[in-house]
């Protein structure tokens, strides 16, 4: 009679590390990358808040106040072009840890500009920094996240920057208290450790195949034929139009009309709603399109944030305009991982994919430069109704674009 064996039926432990058979453990280097983002959020986020009050310290009004901030998105978009090919040249390590050096450099030295026009040079040159560790992060997660866990590292790189932002602004508000320049140093100091955290656990990244052939970059024209990523750029300029120029700018506008006075303490609650379920939604379901597939996730989010956005603008009260932040929030969480796993996609992990990947970050830069002055020009002509529908209008256009086109499949 033979032996029933039952340790053949015991779950076994993958030799990967991870938790379960068939779901790879998330790779150390991406960990540090999630750790990094948090830490590089935070330090914006305490910055933020009294930027603009150290601008007007130079005795300008608001609105030169404003090109302060607008320089630091502006350089971003200018520099974007330059980024993917730097990265495809020194590689993604050394290009993240570049971007963020030059980031905490212009940070420690805007805390001792002289005059207005140092500030907004400095401020400048923080975004030349900015979307070059952005750029690289995107290049590193799509060369070494598994494809099968793309979307869940893509969710929970996504929260980490947001939790990040939700908690610097808070600190940043007790350390002014310090002086104006104390958030800048701190912010500086903050970079200094990512930095020496990245450099001592993020391994270079070989600039070959597993086959030993030399890496070749993907071209923006062979991305471009990819129908897949036509529809990427056009969630991505939605994304960054509405998700951080319009409500951003409109939001606490509308809080004031809504109730009637400085709305501050309304449009706080508002924009806490918008990130509270954004992160709720990316750190439940940020592994639902490696499940289900990229298209239907970025589907049904970009649908329901089309619905919703619309809404927001005729919000009769402040209990509305909560709940549909809140909502709207969650729909946003939902397919922001999708799109940054689905660029991951068809970068591939054997291509460098710096030009692609910088286009696709312009996308989203070039919507957060650009709403903020148009749709306050539509609020105050006809009202924040159709301001909102108009960001309703361009996440249904991106609804379409995924609707008429396939994403290729990945096993790479």
């Amino acid at each position: 009679m033979a032996r029933f064996n039952l340790s053949a039926f015991r779950r076994r432990r993958p030799a990967d590390g991870s938790a379960a058979a068939g779901r790879p453990a998330i790779p150390t280097d991406l960990k540090v990358l999630i750790v990094a983002a948090f830490v590089i959020a935070v330090g914006y986020g305490i910055v933020a808040p009294v930027l603009p009050q150290f601008a007007s310290s130079f005795g300008v009004g608001a609105a030169a106040a404003g090109v302060v901030i607008s320089a630091f998105a502006v350089m971003r978009v200018a520099w974007a072009p330059a980024a993917g090919p730097i990265m495809s040249r020194i590689g993604e390590r050394r290009t993240y840890l570049w971007g963020l050096g030059i980031v905490a450099a212009s940070s420690a030295a805007t805390a001792f500009a002289g005059s207005y026009v140092w500030l907004i040079v400095l401020r400048g040159l923080g975004g030349i920094g900015s979307v070059m560790f952005t750029v690289s992060a995107m290049g590193l997660i799509a060369r070494l996240a598994p494809i099968s866990i793309r979307g869940r590292v893509s969710g929970y790189y996504a929260t980490a920057f947001l939790l990040g932002n939700i908690m610097g602004p808070v600190l940043g508000s007790l350390t002014a208290q310090w002086g104006l320049q104390a958030p800048f140093i701190i912010y500086a100091a903050a970079l200094a450790v990512a930095i020496a955290v990245a450099a001592w656990k993020l391994r270079p990244v070989a600039p070959s195949t597993d086959t030993g052939s030399v890496m070749l970059p993907m071209r923006l024209s062979e991305a471009w034929r990819t129908p897949g990523y036509r529809a990427l750029l056009s969630s991505s300029f939605a994304h960054g139009w509405t998700n951080m120029g319009a409500r951003v700018a409109l939001i606490p506008l509308l809080a004031s009309a809504i109730v009637g006075g400085s709305g501050a303490g309304v449009a706080g609650i508002a924009l806490a709603a918008l990130a509270g379920g954004a992160a709720v939604a990316q750190v439940l379901l940020s592994g639902l399109s490696d499940r289900i597939g990229r298209r239907p996730v970025m589907l049904a989010g970009l649908a329901a944030s089309a619905v919703l956005t619309g809404a927001l603008g005729f919000s009769p009260n402040e209990w509305t305009l909560w709940a549909l932040c809140l909502t709207a929030g969650f729909t946003t969480g939902l397919y922001a991982p999708a799109q940054q796993a689905a660029l991951a996609d068809i970068v591939g992990s054997k291509r460098s994919g710096g030009n692609v990947m910088s286009a696709y970050q312009a996308a989203a830069d070039a919507g957060t430069i650009v709403a903020p002055v148009l749709l306050g020009a539509v609020v105050d002509t006809v009202g924040f109704g159709t301001a909102f529908l108009i960001c309703a209008a361009l996440f249904a256009l991106a609804t379409l674009a995924w609707t008429v086109t396939r994403l290729p499949r990945r096993m790479d």
